[in-house]
């Protein structure tokens, strides 16, 4: 996998096809002109380009787009030698690293996020994924993309809630392993100035984290498992709203949770656990939950995928950039934690 990080780099896609004949591009509607003017260049240089809309963030990630996708590239006799390209944020490039994943055991995809969170998280590293009736990504694959094209000119129409949420994995990346992002946010509003060159680094940063720990474990037998700080509990919030909620708002309670959690498991300073809360208010994330979705979130939690045999598991924080995990806490203390952070 290569990552390329850098401004006006579209002309980036004919390259990375090399030896390919057959793609298959797939964008949300917001993005219909950035696909064809992807599709008509890739025809200008030879390529056979076709062009799927698919549905706007999680509804992307359905067995039925899937299906559809998989149905276009029957129809179309796409072999093992030909690609797909997904032009969009976290759930578009998520549903295309499955479709390549998938058809004929895996062929090449190449994934452009066009945001924040697409960029620092769902497009690098291979995971990809679609979501159940029953949970977030609990059908996928391990498939890492031929390349990821960072083309930070495309962050410059997206919304700015967007690009707040995208920053809440940004600064997990902080506090599991380079503080610098963290103080960064906390002392420059440049952080969050798509312009600005402290922006462009906290991107290289956190791309090469993910990156490193993903290339050392693919398959998430050891410290991949770090990079999921925040979302245990992160992602039964987007459960219980139905994936309504943006997953960096979603994360942002978690690892606030998570903190909690580390502390009164005495792994965590209490000043440490303030600094979450400091981070996530500068940023404007939220940071509480409602007290009444207890149930339901213990019970999506013990389906979460980083569970085993039913017992929890949570990545907790032994200080700042230093994680670990918490296996088989009890339900007093996990109740507790969650006290801590409810609205």
């Amino acid at each position: 996998m290569t990552s390329i990080i850098g401004r006006s780099l579209l002309p980036e896609v004919a390259l990375a096809l090399d030896g390919v004949r057959k793609v298959l591009i797939l964008h949300p509607q917001a993005l219909s002109a950035t696909a064809l003017a992807v599709q008509e260049d890739l025809r200008e240089k030879g390529f056979e380009a076709l062009v799927v809309e698919v549905p706007n963030a999680e509804d992307a990630k359905r067995i039925e787009v899937a299906s559809f996708c998989w149905q276009v590239m029957g129809q179309a006799d796409f072999h093992r030698n030909d690609a797909v390209v997904g032009i969009g944020g976290g759930s578009t490039t998520d549903l295309a690293g499955f479709v390549a994943a998938t058809w004929l055991r895996g062929i090449r995809s190449i994934l452009i996020p066009t945001t924040l969170l697409g960029m620092v998280d769902a497009a690098i590293g291979g995971k990809t994924g679609i979501n159940t009736a029953e949970g977030k990504n609990l059908v996928g694959a391990f498939h890492l993309p031929h390349r990821v094209i960072i083309d930070l000119d495309t962050l410059e129409t997206l919304p700015r809630n967007e690009l707040l949420a995208g920053m809440g994995e940004v600064v997990k990346y902080g506090f599991i392993s380079d503080p610098w992002i963290l103080e960064a946010v906390e002392s420059s509003d440049e952080a969050t100035d798509i312009k600005s060159e402290v922006f462009t680094e906290i991107i290289r940063r956190s791309v090469a984290i993910k990156e490193q720990i993903t290339t050392s474990d693919f398959r998430e037998s050891g410290q991949r498992e770090f990079l999921n700080y925040g979302h245990t509990l992160g992602h039964a919030i987007e459960h219980a709203e139905r994936y309504k909620w943006r997953h960096g708002a979603a994360i942002s309670i978690g690892m606030v949770f998570a903190a909690e959690l580390s502390m009164l498991s005495g792994r965590l300073k209490e000043a440490d656990v303030e600094r979450h809360r400091q981070v996530f208010a500068k940023l404007g994330l939220p940071m509480t939950y409602r007290a009444d979705r207890w149930e339901q979130l213990l019970a999506t939690m013990q389906r979460d995928k980083k569970s085993r045999a039913g017992s929890l598991r949570f990545v907790v924080l032994d200080g700042i950039g230093k994680p670990g995990i918490l296996t088989a806490p009890t339900p007093e203390l996990v109740f507790t934690a969650f006290q801590a952070i409810v609205e």
